[in-house]
């Protein structure tokens, strides 16, 4: 998933002071669990005005060191030092809307996917367009610079009218104008950034989830660590994580935050 970092200083500061162990057993182990996060993208991981970390990966964080019973210590750190934070062994692992990708892959180990970040088009609600190559030809379809999904447009809807933009809100401008036909975005940042305002009235989700296609989109979102871990902590993680779905919790934690199903495998 494409990840904005943009953190106020004050804010760091005040969320690192904040920061303290969870999930600590009675008769806790010496080892922690150091997890880092790059805060200020809501609904996943963001300081709260007690100065507090809340959000969807801050609670399967809490709920994986809970089912490890391991003490767990939240970090934070700008997205793009988070992997140099983990091999510098300041962290132990990575909760920060981190794509499994294969250039990921060979810096660092993930576990499995906790959850899967869909791609759609937004377009004006009730339109009789199909949401295919077909479809759309001739449309316009805006997309954000530098994306997975300016890719992804380029290379699966070559005749379509693709107009790229500096920031992801200039597309919704002009989608709600009329300028645009649909956009293609990240499901969550269409909910939270456009569909649940009132500028998003009378559009929605058109269409299948292309973040399916892990040609482009990767094998979706995983704890990173470092790939010494991988057998132990890995193996630990996994598992934690497979009985977090099969008790229901993974599923819970979604729909704390989201009216869409982010956390079943594809």
């Amino acid at each position: 998933m494409r990840r904005r970092s943009a953190l106020a200083a004050g804010s760091l500061l005040a969320a690192t002071a904040a920061t303290t162990a969870w999930a600590q057993p009675a008769s806790a182990p010496a080892q922690r669990l150091r997890i880092g996060f790059a805060v200020g993208y809501a609904p996943f991981s963001e300081v709260g005005t007690d100065g507090q970390l809340k959000g969807f990966e801050v609670d399967v964080a809490q709920a994986l060191c809970a089912r490890l019973g391991m003490p767990c210590v939240p970090v934070i750190q700008e997205f793009d030092g988070l992997i140099p934070a983990l091999q510098s062994r300041k962290i132990d692992a990575i909760m920060a809307s981190m794509s499994i990708t294969p250039e990921r892959q060979q810096v660092i180990a993930f576990s499995a996917p906790y959850y899967f970040s869909p791609a759609r088009l937004v377009m004006r609600s009730g339109t009789r367009t199909e949401a295919t190559a077909a479809g759309l030809k001739g449309k316009r379809i805006g997309v954000e610079r530098g994306t997975i999904h300016e890719r992804f447009l380029a290379e699966q809807f070559k005749d379509s009218q693709v107009l790229r933009y500096p920031t992801q809100d200039q597309a919704f401008l002009d989608l709600k104008s009329g300028r645009l036909d649909a956009t293609l975005v990240d499901a969550v940042i269409a909910q939270f950034g456009f569909l649940n305002h009132a500028d998003g009235r009378g559009f929605g989700f058109v269409g299948p989830d292309f973040g399916k296609d892990q040609r482009y989109y990767g094998k979706g979102i995983g704890v990173g660590l470092r790939k010494a871990d991988a057998a132990s902590l890995g193996k630990r993680l996994d598992e934690a994580l497979a009985a977090l779905r099969a008790n229901g919790i993974l599923k819970s934690l979604n729909d704390r935050y989201f009216s869409f199903d982010l956390v079943t495998p594809r």
